[in-house]
């Protein structure tokens, strides 16, 4: 029983430090925007090469974090509600696979900015349309796609927390609303196609999402779950 609790504690930590790595696309979100809100993007992309394989890199490192949250968390999970902890999972590694397109996306358009800066002039128009689809790519698989993901995989999850009481309801309670009003806040930017970080109000409704994630990776790392609530589980699963 001990080594079980000690496992569940150590899973705890992983799973908090991994919430917190998850934050690193939004440090790629705001180091990208200046140079691909600039009118000559495809140049400025080879003028800052270092800053933007940052920038991807921060992107690869959010979505292999983001999968990982769910994966460490399906053994505690399916304790309670086996379903919709395995789909927690699926949605969460559909979000890695789109956050790696969005990575891709911007890579390849580094790669066409190296292209532009070869060509004459006449040439490196014709380039435009491409670098404008690639942009078009990292909007929807990053800013739309990978956020559905996001949502309803975080929402399963949440929705298994405030169930089982593994962490306190008001900080579940709160992760299903903040949840709700980010996917809302996706699907304005899906319909209306603004980008959120562009200063739209759209990004106010998810902040609360974000001021969660940061306060239950903390409190995963230093409280972890409930102890009553894992020894319970386990005193269950032991007598069957």
């Amino acid at each position: 029983m001990i080594n079980k609790m000690n496992s569940d504690r150590k899973t705890s930590i992983i799973v908090g430090v991994l919430f917190l790595i998850g934050f690193a696309g939004a440090f790629s979100a705001i180091l990208m925007k200046p140079i691909l809100d600039d009118p000559n993007y495809l140049i400025k992309l080879t003028e800052n090469k270092n800053l933007v394989m940052l920038g991807a890199f921060l992107q690869l490192v959010m979505a292999f974090a983001v999968a990982g949250i769910a994966i460490w968390l399906y053994p505690i999970l399916r304790k309670y509600n086996e379903g919709l902890a395995l789909g927690a999972v699926g949605f969460r590694i559909i979000e890695n696979v789109f956050q790696i397109v969005a990575a891709l996306g911007l890579l390849l358009l580094l790669t066409l900015s190296q292209e532009v800066v070869k060509a004459d002039a006449l040439t490196a128009s014709n380039f435009q349309i491409i670098g404008s689809l690639l942009l078009a790519v990292r909007f929807w698989a990053s800013l739309v796609l990978a956020q559905i993901g996001f949502c309803l995989g975080a929402l399963m999850y949440y929705y298994v927390f405030y169930q089982s009481k593994l962490i306190p309801r008001w900080l579940s309670g709160w992760g299903i609303v903040a949840i709700i009003l980010h996917l809302t806040s996706v699907f304005l930017t899906m319909f209306l196609q603004i980008d959120p970080f562009s200063g739209s109000p759209i990004i106010f409704l998810s902040i609360p999402i974000g001021l969660q994630e940061l306060t239950l990776a903390v409190w995963l790392i230093v409280k972890g779950f409930d102890p009553s609530v894992i020894a319970s589980a386990s005193a269950k699963i032991d007598m069957n």
